[in-house]
């Protein structure tokens, strides 16, 4: 198993929430290096009578939720983000997680690890529950203005990543539109749909509406990070919407109770399905090492999941892919 660097100190339920998650991959075999603000964090693994698999690694600092100023953050080397970059920077640590501040993670690590060669913007993936499988959608916030040739730079990372990480061999790739032909969309899908479908590298399907995100159609389906995010988020609280209804309907009438509970458990793997919390972090495509953002309302489960996708990433050797997606161009 890989040593996952967390930082201890970032999103809403931290360090509680880190601490949890921390401990529960641990027992699943992971090592874990915690790093954050000692005085929080040893009395809290202590209580979870967690003594293996989990090391704390003391920075002072913490880069709150809020905070938005890239080159302030990045200059903070003492806080719970830099310092776990900076591990996995030096080889102590095999990848880095955080629930915190995504602008911080993105700042430091672009500046710590540098971009891979002939990557001219890294860019966040989303890995969404499909029909067949899974969709990776990126960007999901990393580059709110992107130009065309982002876009052809997000599609070979993504097309590199499923490759490795799904083991399918010619990944296909989308443009998130808002129509099926060439001509449709803004200047940005417009040029950037002819590069893509000029590359022998990416097997471009062409372009995908949103209403088709979670066909399974696409393996891979690039946009800029501004629509990317918007998705996303929209998509989260379709599904939250979604199961509450359910929930509400249930407690309507003892027949409408009666069918929700022959229908449990087909909901429940439903659920888990789009929980965000089973679907790990959003992988940092494009940095010189394997970097996570999880969402900012995680709780233990969350974290866990988290930490065992960027173990999975780091043995699967998506770096590696990675270098050699770009190092072909």
């Amino acid at each position: 198993m890989s040593r996952i660097a967390l930082d201890g100190m970032g999103g809403d339920f931290a360090p509680q929430s880190n601490v949890e998650g921390a401990v529960r991959a641990a027992r699943r075999g992971l090592e874990v290096l915690l790093v954050g603000d000692e005085a929080q964090l040893r009395p809290r693994l202590e209580e979870a009578h967690a003594s293996d698999g989990v090391r704390v690694v003391h920075a002072p600092d913490a880069i709150g939720m809020s905070e938005h100023s890239a080159r302030e953050t990045r200059n903070r080397r003492q806080s719970s983000i830099y310092v776990g970059i900076d591990l996995l920077k030096r080889g102590e640590a095999d990848a880095f997680v955080s629930m915190g501040n995504t602008g911080a993670v993105l700042a430091v690590a672009f500046f710590a690890l540098g971009r891979l060669p002939g990557v001219d913007r890294p860019a966040l993936g989303g890995l969404l529950p499909t029909e067949r499988g899974q969709t990776l959608l990126l960007d999901v916030g990393a580059n709110a203005d992107a130009r065309p040739p982002h876009l052809v730079e997000f599609a070979r990372l993504g097309s590199a990543y499923m490759r490795r990480a799904t083991q399918v061999p010619e990944p296909g790739v989308a443009l998130l539109n808002i129509g099926e032909e060439p001509s449709k969309g803004s200047t940005l899908t417009v040029e950037a749909h002819a590069l893509l479908a000029a590359r022998s590298d990416i097997r471009f399907l062409g372009n995908i509406e949103s209403r088709e995100l979670l066909s399974g159609d696409a393996d891979v389906i690039v946009t800029d990070g501004f629509t990317g995010n918007v998705a996303l988020k929209l998509m989260e609280g379709t599904a939250s919407l979604l199961f509450s209804e359910l929930r509400r309907a249930a407690r309507r009438s003892p027949l409408a109770a009666a069918g929700a509970l022959l229908l449990r458990g087909s909901l429940e793997g439903l659920r888990d399905r789009v929980d965000y919390r089973r679907r790990g972090g959003a992988p940092l495509l494009g940095v010189n090492g394997i970097v996570m953002v999880g969402h900012g309302r995680s709780d233990g489960a969350a974290v866990e999941s988290a930490l065992v996708a960027a173990s999975s990433a780091a043995d699967a050797g998506i770096l590696a892919a990675l270098r050699e997606a770009v190092a072909e161009v």
